[in-house]
């Protein structure tokens, strides 16, 4: 609480809120990370602060502070304390519904879900987390194929990681330590030093092109893990290093590329023009936890049967299936046509889903909102989801898959789209994408993974999908060997 002397004056309560404004903004600087949903705080929440503090100074002054200032206002002066606080109240909240609209006209949408947040039911009293908990310790996992495919996956959105920082991530069952170093070039290294275990990305810094321990200061190449310097030791033995994870910076995302037997990169990720020279523009992303397989997730493009039932209902009825068919929102539908085909040689690690939408409003076909969208995937953990539309334009949406542990993956949605387009429209996009695909998380995460199905002979591009899948496995691939219980969120 800011406690106003009697007289003080307008221009030392503007001094105050100064100072209390840029001391919070230094706190918050060493606190935020990019990508941590913490952001400092924007030039319209510092214009609503000032202005309630001089409002609230205003209200609680006599009318001497006005009469310092020329002869003051005399309808301010002969209006009551009430009046007075309703005013400033009032204006306070025009200010933030300024801010809310700027926001949502010109900011980025950024959705980042929990790993409970979405898809389970709580009931009886329980929280979602304890839901959580108690579906992945009841659910039968089945026969599961290899846990982690071969192949490129996003670890951070470039933006996300600044020069000459260090972050921490967790992928593939793995910690990783992903830097950038002082040319700009970002690495990805194990997170523990070999030397006594020490986590590299805490407390870790990059010095020049190296990563260096904070724990005894060795230091670490980012191009091929070698360390090359020890700070005490007259020589560096020729066997220290920490393992160095190929990795590539393409369309604004840093990826690795895994492979269980070590071997380089079978392939490439496309780079996309449009966003490379600043064509399509970011306008924000989404973020989920599932608990699934990872092959589940993809398999859902050859899965024809499950648009026609489960993402008909039209978006305003929700994400949970227990009310999407709701009678209240059922004049609004979605149309789908989709087919699903694996691409020939020389990429046979891509495949492609094309998708026609269509809208009906009270039967009635909206045909401005017709949609075609190319969902090409590149190997086992990267989706390009091209649309164009003569009116809405063109855009992409990167779609991501990335295993943390065997049954966890974390998939993130990145909107890229015409930067002569209003925000509002890839904004739209995003949102309706997330709502539909938190339909599938809800399925995701309390299905079993059922290595024969019983399918009919409209289910073929499902078996078709798993044999195109397969090739990212290989005789090495592991395999979940237990099912830990005690793992709670």
């Amino acid at each position: 609480m800011i406690l106003f002397p009697k007289r003080l004056h307008i221009d030392d309560t503007c001094q105050i809120l100064w100072k209390l404004i840029t001391s919070r903004e230094r706190q918050g600087h060493h606190r935020a990370a990019p990508g941590t949903g913490y952001q400092s705080m924007s030039t319209w929440k510092v214009a609503v602060i000032i202005g309630l503090g001089v409002g609230a100074m205003l209200i609680m002054q006599s009318g001497d502070l006005l009469d310092s200032v020329g002869n003051g206002y005399p309808i301010w002066r002969e209006t009551g304390l009430l009046a007075r606080a309703g005013v400033c109240i009032i204006a306070g909240v025009s200010l933030l519904a300024i801010g809310w609209l700027h926001g949502l006209l010109f900011s980025p949408l950024e959705l980042l879900r929990g790993p409970d947040d979405v898809g389970y039911i709580a009931e009886d009293g329980r929280s979602r987390a304890q839901a959580a908990n108690e579906v992945r310790r009841r659910r039968k996992t089945g026969e599961l194929p290899p846990v982690y495919p071969n192949g490129w996956y996003r670890v951070l959105d470039s933006h996300m990681l600044k020069m000459a920082e260090v972050k921490s991530v967790s992928v593939l069952g793995e910690q990783v330590a992903v830097f950038r170093d002082q040319d700009g070039k970002a690495y990805v290294v194990d997170a523990y030093c070999p030397h006594l275990g020490a986590n590299l990305a805490v407390g870790g810094r990059v010095v020049g092109s190296c990563i260096e321990c904070p724990f005894h200061g060795w230091q670490f190449r980012g191009n091929d893990g070698k360390c090359v310097r020890i700070p005490y030791a007259e020589k560096v033995p020729e066997f220290a290093k920490v393992r160095c994870w190929p990795s590539c910076e393409v369309n604004r995302q840093i990826l690795v590329w895994f492979h269980c037997d070590k071997e380089d990169p079978q392939w490439s990720i496309p780079e996309q023009q449009e966003i490379t020279k600043g064509e399509w523009v970011y306008r924000g992303r989404t973020e989920h936890f599932i608990n699934a397989h990872i092959e589940e997730i993809p398999e859902n493009a050859a899965d024809i049967a499950h648009l026609a039932h489960l993402h008909t209902p039209g978006i305003l009825s929700g994400v949970d299936l227990r009310y999407t068919y709701s009678k209240t929102w059922e004049f609004v539908r979605h149309d789908w046509k989709v087919q699903w085909e694996p691409e020939p040689e020389p990429n046979k690690h891509c495949s492609q889903m094309l998708v026609k939408h269509a809208l009906t409003v009270f039967g009635c076909h909206w045909s401005l909102l017709d949609i075609c969208v190319v969902a090409r995937q590149v190997g086992p953990g990267v989706v390009f989801l091209q649309f164009e539309h003569s009116f809405l334009g063109r855009g992409v949406i990167l779609h991501c898959v990335t295993p943390v542990e065997p049954l966890l993956q974390c998939v993130s949605h990145t909107i890229y789209y015409q930067s002569n387009i209003p925000p509002l429209v890839p904004k739209f996009i995003l949102k309706a994408e997330c709502i539909q695909f938190e339909r599938d998380v809800m399925i995701w995460n309390n299905k079993k993974y059922i290595s024969k199905p019983l399918l009919v002979k409209e289910d073929s591009a499902i078996q078709k999908h798993r044999r195109w899948y397969s090739q990212f496995y290989s005789g090495n691939s592991p395999r979940l060997q237990y099912q830990r219980d005690t793992l709670d969120f």
